[in-house]
């Protein structure tokens, strides 16, 4: 059974840095792209950034791009993102999701998501 776990959210300051991090487990993720969405209060999903697994090759939003990480750990099994320059407009529950050979910015391109992480950036 697949498993994405996140971890790493928390409350800070505008300007300050987070790391998630995003543990799988269940089986092999080298031919998927691995993801990081986030959802605000009252608004959609949103699509963060992706990750293909198997080459480490990236994809951001604009809205994120220069400021936010992408990567990951073979070993561990685990995604990360790296989040600096924190703004409130960041605030929201940041999800992982796996998709099965999709180069995607699409949340229903994914097939397994984890529960989410609460991310608060106090002005």
């Amino acid at each position: 059974q697949v498993q994405l776990v996140e971890s790493g959210g928390g409350l800070v300051q505008t300007g300050g840095s987070l790391r998630l991090s995003c543990a799988a487990s269940g089986r092999s993720f080298s031919s998927y792209y691995m993801a990081w969405f986030r959802q605000a209060p009252g608004k959609e999903r949103e699509f963060v950034t992706y990750i293909r697994w198997s080459s480490g090759s990236t994809y951001f939003a604009d809205s994120v791009k220069g400021r936010f990480t992408i990567s990951r750990d073979n070993t561990k099994n685990t995604m990360y993102l790296q989040m600096n320059s924190l703004k409130p407009e960041d605030t929201a529950v940041y999800y992982c999701a796996a998709g099965y050979c999709t180069t995607s910015a699409t949340a229903g391109r994914y097939n397994y998501w984890g529960q989410g992480t609460q991310v608060t950036v106090s002005s």
